[in-house]
């Protein structure tokens, strides 16, 4: 099972430390999920999500404030004793001396946000599920055009980093070349990004290693970005028979996930780039509801209609 370091987490997200002595560095997280322990600081502990990191906000923080020193030590030491990860106070709370020993006593990490808690949560949420999620290497280049992440596909030598570089000429931003990294945060969302080795370098045969972001500058790389187009680049086959409607839309799979996919023939004088623009804001047109090939086929079924009308 995958999983986070906590010191990860604290860098990432910014977190203070309130238990410094405390060993945090051989604790993961496995859970994508959070838990605000409401019911657990009241006395029930039945169905305690006891994996998942537990974020305290106003709501259990007064709650605690407002019980005697008695019962707020008791309530926090069943809560903390039961193994948890860590905890972590939002909306710029934060533990007191009685509620620190008890984390020291049982060693669990206590961390503090300025974020409000619905804010957190949601932040926390969002980057665990892109850590924790299912995750495969393939081998492509990712570029960001005009907003679409294209993923470039197709035999080693075909073109793919020189297709790339031409689309990072022309304004658009690469995310991965060579190896891609993919992860399903969601049944309809996949994420890629490039392996911590080779981020913002780019292979071209004949003159080895460039270096994008030093190059053409922080402006033409990206860490991250969604699938959405699969362009599969083959050499030209003469006895092939290509689609050149367009009317039906083909697919490729990953992890689960359907991605939109256009094969694409190489040919000698082919501006790959601009094929490759071309069916980025295609792909957004046809999401924001508008087929070309559609509007084609509409108008020629019209224009036989009235022909026929007119005999």
């Amino acid at each position: 099972m995958k999983a986070v370091e906590l010191s990860k987490i604290i860098e990432t997200l910014n977190l203070k430390n309130l238990t410094p002595d405390i060993d945090h560095d051989q604790i993961k997280i496995e859970m994508p999920d959070i838990n605000r322990p409401a019911l657990q600081l009241a006395g029930y502990l039945e169905h305690f999500a006891t994996e998942r990191v537990q974020i305290i906000g106003y709501v259990e923080y007064t709650y605690l404030m407002h019980l005697t020193r008695e019962e707020k030590i008791k309530s926090y030491e069943g809560f903390i004793s039961k193994g948890i990860p860590c905890v972590v106070f939002t909306t710029q709370t934060t533990a007191d001396e009685d509620m620190l020993e008890l984390a020291e006593k049982y060693k669990v990490p206590t961390l503090q946000s300025d974020r409000t808690t619905s804010n957190f949560m949601a932040e926390i949420i969002r980057w665990l599920n892109v850590q924790l999620a299912p995750c495969i290497s393939i081998h492509g280049v990712l570029v960001d055009v005009y907003g679409e992440g294209v993923l470039i596909m197709g035999e080693s030598g075909i073109g793919k980093s020189e297709t790339a570089l031409e689309l990072i000429k022309r304004g658009h931003r690469l995310v991965s070349d060579d190896v891609v990294e993919l992860r399903k945060v969601s049944d309809e969302t996949l994420v890629g990004s490039a392996p911590d080795i080779t981020r913002h370098f780019i292979e071209l045969r004949g003159i080895g290693i460039i270096d994008v972001k030093t190059l053409f500058g922080v402006g033409s790389v990206k860490n991250t970005q969604s699938i959405d187009l699969v362009i599969k680049l083959e050499e030209w086959d003469r006895d092939k028979e290509y689609d050149r409607l367009g009317l039906e839309q083909k697919y490729t799979e990953f992890l689960g996930n359907k991605v939109a996919c256009h094969g694409i023939p190489i040919r000698p004088g082919r501006n790959l780039a601009i094929i490759v623009e071309s069916a980025a804001v295609n792909h957004r047109q046809k999401k924001m509801g508008y087929n070309a090939a559609q509007e084609l086929y509409n108008r020629v079924q019209a224009n036989m209609t009235r022909k026929r009308e007119d005999r």
